[in-house]
């Protein structure tokens, strides 16, 4: 379990970065602001399926 937690920090950073940059570049530059988001939504879905693929492999080791 203290595995799990330790290994979710680094999606949690992730989208907070991924996030940041969007924001970041939506003040720079407006009119890119919905194809930032559509690239924003993509990586963070990724970094969580990396979170989730963390979760189903503690279960599948932990025998639950």
């Amino acid at each position: 379990m203290i595995g799990y937690g330790l290994g979710a920090i680094g999606p949690g950073i992730g989208v907070g970065v991924i996030f940041a940059a969007v924001i970041n570049g939506t003040a720079r530059q407006p009119e890119a602001e919905g194809k930032l988001r559509g690239l924003g939504f993509q990586t963070f879905i990724l970094t969580e399926v990396l979170a989730l693929i963390g979760l189903v492999l503690y279960f599948i080791a932990s025998g639950a």
